[in-house]
């Protein structure tokens, strides 16, 4: 049972390492404040409890944003970690600049899905809704790709 958990924990830290961002845009914000969603995509979980999610959110608007909480009905918790030197932990929050990008992108800041209710398998998509304090939430079909996924080849 420890030889699978180290596996595990293996695998999801080279998750991690990957660099890049992935997928075309995959959603907009409804009320036209100048949030859009792109690049967003899953390495297929190896775990059963956790899996890694990765987007990056564009803000086109003369005012800045924060990301305040991320849902998703395929886990308990959804939570966001920044990466600090070769550490991550969780963050309240994680501001978007006016006229600027927020990464969350492997190796780097990242979204955490804890307590999957199911293990999404590659080629379905995950809805995830994003809120904010300003802007209206935006949801966001994340598509789920191999493990071993680098958006920079696309495998």
């Amino acid at each position: 049972m420890r030889r699978l958990a180290v596996a595990t924990a293996a695998v999801l830290a080279g998750a991690l390492a990957l660099t890049g961002c992935g997928s075309p845009d995959s959603g907009d914000s409804p009320d036209g404040a100048g949030l859009s969603v792109g690049s967003a995509y899953m390495p297929q979980p190896v775990s059963d409890s956790m899996a890694a999610g990765f987007l990056v959110i564009t803000n086109k608007g003369a005012a800045g944003d924060v990301l305040t909480r991320v849902t998703s009905d395929v886990a308990g918790d959804v939570t966001v970690h920044r990466t600090v030197g070769q550490t991550m932990e969780e963050a309240e929050r994680l501001d978007i600049p006016a006229h600027g990008e927020l990464v969350l992108q492997s190796g780097g800041d990242h979204l955490m899905f804890e307590r999957l209710k199911r293990k999404p398998r590659e080629g379905e998509k995950v809805s995830v809704r994003l809120h904010f304090a300003k802007t209206s939430p935006i949801t966001v079909e994340m598509p789920v790709k191999s493990a071993t996924y680098n958006p920079k080849t696309g495998h």
